[in-house]
């Protein structure tokens, strides 16, 4: 089962759903899709979605997937990469309406430096990434919060 989590924000992640969709209707996907929506209006044929759960049922859920397709959320990457699960960061765009400024640019790029996460900055490539997931082997993590929390500070602080 692939899980997609579009974690709790107050604005649409629509176009990582239509991405995952597409990729499923074109059989690069196999896999069962299980995705937590939150605010983002989306019915799929092909996906089971679903607004939001207790945080024990999502972490169930992160238990069964074999892959994890996830916005920027350092919480939702951390438990994942946590777990040692497989994950495809997209990062939200401010351009896009998707939040209200890009520091998910530089949570990706953190994480993909350590060699947590695959990442995908541009949606047209989700489908090349997806076709070389399983050759993706991520670095074990190791918690560096106090360097995380300097780079966020850092970058909010220079907005």
């Amino acid at each position: 089962m692939i899980l997609v989590l579009l974690g709790t924000q107050d604005k649409p992640f629509k176009r990582l759903l239509e991405a995952v969709e597409k990729a499923k209707k074109e059989k690069i996907i196999k896999d069962k899709v299980i995705a937590q929506i939150g605010c983002t209006i989306f019915k799929s044929e092909v996906i089971e979605t679903f607004d939001y759960k207790e945080k024990e049922e999502i972490e169930k859920l992160i238990d069964k997937a074999k892959l994890i397709i996830t916005h920027a959320g350092v919480g939702t990457i951390i438990e994942c990469i946590s777990k040692n699960k497989k994950v495809i960061v997209v990062p939200r765009r401010k351009k896009n309406g998707e939040h209200t400024n890009d520091h998910q640019l530089e949570i990706t790029k953190e994480f993909e430096e350590k060699k947590y996460i695959s990442a995908v900055y541009n949606l047209n490539k989700l489908s090349d990434v997806l076709r070389e997931i399983d050759k993706f082997k991520p670095d074990k993590y190791v918690s560096n919060n106090k360097h995380f929390k300097n780079k966020i500070k850092e970058y909010i602080d220079n907005i």
